[in-house]
């Protein structure tokens, strides 16, 4: 099995905790918060989706071209300034 999470090569997008941790009610649950910069705290915490499949392997990302991220930006109702800010490693071109 693999665990992904949040900032990692398989999933880069921070912007997505949020959504995670209203959905299941984590700071409600377990005390577990978010930064300004979407860091968990207390720093000790950790995250992640668990796939157990036999098969499951980790993968990277890579580079995105603009027109991937402002395809993400317009789905996700972010500018393409943000999104390029969230995932500049990811940017396969020059700002």
């Amino acid at each position: 099995g693999i665990r992904p999470a949040p900032g990692y090569p398989a999933q880069p997008d921070h912007t997505e905790k949020p959504i995670l941790f209203d959905l299941m009610n984590v700071p409600e649950s377990t005390g577990i918060t978010l930064t300004e910069h979407l860091a968990m705290s207390p720093a000790s915490s950790v995250s992640g989706l668990y796939f157990a499949h036999p098969e499951a392997q980790y993968f990277n990302l890579g580079n995105i071209t603009r027109d991937q991220v402002e395809d993400y930006a317009a789905r996700k109702g972010m500018s393409v300034e943000e999104v390029e800010r969230w995932l500049g490693p990811n940017l396969g071109y020059e700002k």
